[in-house]
C-alpha cells in the first residue's frame, strides 16, 4: 500500500481505529528484528568471563573476527576455521570498541590447527593458539577448565556461549560481549547438516527458540557446568538453531600433547 492509499484509509476511520492502528505499527516495527544482542541472548556483566579471548585475523588483505578462550597463560583454544597468516589476541576486554585498563594483548606466535581439519565440512574444528607471552592472571583475566577425557554432557542439559558476533542476521558485530543460554539436543536434531558425526561434534540449541551463537562468534566456549565442553563452530545462515559445536572432549588427547610439547 502506498503513502497515498495509506492516508486515505486511515482517513475514513475513527481517532480510536487511527491511534490503535499506529500502536500496532509501531509494536511490530520495535519488534522486527528480535533482540538487540547475541541472537536471544543479553549483555554480560562486564569481566564475569575473565577467560574470554577476542581474536582480530589478518589474511592476505582481509580481515575479520573470531572468539577464542584462554586455557593456560600462554594458550588460547579457538576454532580451526579461524585461522590466518597474523592473529592478535585480546584478553580482559569487555566493549572491544575502546581501550580498556584491564585489557592485555598478545601476537600469536604459533598456530595449531588440528592436523585433520577439513575445511569443507568443518570436520575437527579447533585449534590452539601460542601466544608470544604469558598472560597476567588478574580479576578480569582467567583460564577456563577443560573437560576430563571421563566427562561427558547429556541432551536437555542447558550450557552458555559468550562472544562479540553479529547480534542479528543482517545487523553488525556487537562491541560489547554477549552471553547466552542453549540447550545440549539429542544428535538426531542435526542430521540436517549432512557431515554432522556425535562422535566429535555437539547438537546444540533447541529449534523452537531463537537463542543462537553466529557469526563472529566462533571459536568461542560453550560452557556446561563451568566447564569448557564445546567450541563454536558452524550453523545455518539463518541463524536457526541447532547449531553444531566441536566437542573438546574428544581432542584432549591431542589437545595434551600440543601444551605438553610447547
Amino acid at each position: 500500500m502506498g503513502g497515498t492509499e495509506a492516508t486515505s484509509a486511515l482517513g475514513i476511520l475513527s481517532e480510536k481505529m487511527k491511534l490503535l492502528l499506529l500502536f500496532l505499527l509501531a509494536f511490530l516495527l520495535s519488534h522486527e528484528t528480535g533482540a538487540d544482542e547475541i541472537i536471544g541472548g543479553k549483555e554480560s556483566k562486564p569481566y564475569s568471563h575473565p577467560y574470554m579471548a577476542f581474536l582480530e585475523i589478518k589474511n592476505h588483505g582481509t580481515q575479520y573476527y573470531c572468539g577464542g578462550f584462554l586455557i593456560q597463560r600462554d594458550f588460547v583454544m579457538t576454532a580451526a576455521h579461524c585461522a590466518g597468516r597474523f592473529i592478535t589476541v585480546t584478553l580482559g576486554t569487555h566493549n572491544i570498541s575502546k581501550t580498556e585498563a584491564t585489557s592485555q594483548t598478545f601476537n600469536v606466535k604459533q598456530q595449531f590447527p588440528h592436523p585433520d581439519y577439513n575445511p569443507q565440512i568443518f570436520a575437527n574444528d579447533i585449534m590452539l593458539l601460542k601466544l608470544e607471552e604469558k598472560a597476567k592472571l588478574t580479576v578480569a583475566v582467567g583460564t577456563l577448565p577443560l573437560p576430563s577425557i571421563s566427562s561427558s554432557t547429556s541432551p536437555g542439559e542447558i550450557c552458555q556461549t559468550t562472544g562479540w558476533g553479529k547480534i542479528g542476521v543482517n545487523d553488525p558485530g556487537s562491541d560489547i560481549l554477549q552471553e547466552v543460554k542453549l540447550r545440549l539436543m539429542d544428535p538426531i536434531n542435526c542430521k540436517v547438516y549432512h557431515f554432522f558425526n556425535e562422535k566429535h561434534q555437539l547438537c546444540v540449541g533447541n529449534p523452537k527458540s531463537i537463542k543462537a551463537a553466529y557469526r563472529g562468534d566462533s571459536g568461542g566456549p560453550l560452557i556446561c557446568s563451568g566447564v569448557a565442553q564445546g567450541i563454536v563452530s558452524y550453523g545455518r545462515r539463518d541463524a536457526r538453531p541447532p547449531s553444531v559445536f566441536t566437542k573438546i572432549a574428544y581432542y584432549l588427547p591431542w589437545i595434551n600433547q600440543i601444551l605438553k610439547s610447547n
